[in-house]
């Protein structure tokens, strides 16, 4: 392992090199721990009635933000730790430190010229860059309005099906999810590298080549999806799948070919996606009776004895 240039952590992920085995695990369990962390934070913020506005409010916190109130003990003392533990798995960094230019009189940094990063793509959610160095991708996940990070799906009742899933602006524990959930499916490695003050969450990735837009994805997907019947559900994403993780049922979708790369092993990887958790049971007996035998038979139909395509 080596140093990132910018931030001087160690970095698993240079280049076009994909990371082995062990390596993958060792990402997967920060994105873990993570979420976590940002778990741990956001109660013992709570306590201390910190925080509640926004989760970029607790994302952005400094180690010294309660330095004054820890000496009294209890929560404040525990929000003390849980804030540093927090930053030592997401530390705070300037986007001077990435060769942005600074000053209150530059309105957007990363539309400045930089000489050790240079854009590549990205859209409404991140700004992508490769390094000159080595042409390691970084992603710069930009806030929103009112607060808001990235996107994540929402669900409501339906009209053309039982459910309506329609992506919105997501949160930070959101974007940290797909993070987690885009190694899971085999995509490409992923580290988080930092948060900005202004509240930019900045992600390193392998360097991939892009697919023409417009291709045809529907049999290229990840292993480990789980087709929706659509009497289920109608997302207003690509490919909307179900998928278990930790036990966990998921909602992944936005797989078009734009989110896919081709990797230096030849192999296609997602790198970015839209996703929520799948409701929990208690609404829709039929739809949660469904989810219960794919968890166990990805194969199952949407009625027993009976072919989806006859329903």
């Amino acid at each position: 392992m080596q140093a990132d240039p910018f931030t001087g952590q160690t970095t698993r992920l240079r280049g076009r090199h994909l990371p082995g085995p062990d390596d993958r695990a060792a990402l997967q369990h920060d994105h873990r721990r993570r979420l976590e962390a940002l778990a741990r934070l956001g109660a013992a913020a709570a306590q201390c009635g910190v925080g509640e506005d926004s989760d970029r409010d607790l994302v952005t916190l400094g180690e010294d933000e309660v330095a004054l109130l820890e000496p009294t003990g209890g929560e404040w003392a525990e929000l003390g730790a849980a804030i540093r533990a927090f930053r030592a798995l997401l530390p705070l960094r300037t986007l001077a430190d990435f060769g942005f230019p600074a000053g209150e009189a530059i309105e957007n940094p990363l539309e400045e010229p930089n000489e050790s990063l240079h854009r590549i793509g990205g859209g409404v959610e991140a700004w992508a860059f490769a390094a000159t160095h080595d042409g390691s991708a970084y992603k710069f996940y930009l806030p929103r309005e009112g607060k808001r990070i990235g996107s994540a799906f929402g669900f409501r009742r339906g009209e053309e099906a039982a459910l309506a899933a329609e992506a919105g602006l997501g949160d930070y524990r959101a974007l940290l999810e797909k993070l987690l959930l885009i190694h899971a499916l085999g995509g490409m490695a992923t580290e988080v590298v930092a948060v900005t003050p202004e509240g930019i969450l900045v992600a390193k990735q392998a360097l991939g080549d892009s697919l023409p837009q417009g291709d045809d994805m529907s049999a290229l997907l990840p292993a480990g999806l789980i087709e929706i019947p659509s009497r289920y559900l109608r997302a207003n994403r690509d490919h909307p799948r179900l998928f278990f993780y930790d036990g966990r049922a998921w909602l992944v979708a936005d797989l078009h070919a734009r989110n896919f790369v081709r990797c230096a092993d030849g192999a296609l990887r997602v790198i970015d996606l839209v996703a929520a958790p799948w409701p929990a049971p208690g609404e829709h007996a039929e739809i949660d009776a469904w989810t219960e035998r794919v968890r166990h038979d990805p194969h199952a139909t949407a009625l027993p004895g009976a072919r989806d395509e006859e329903l």
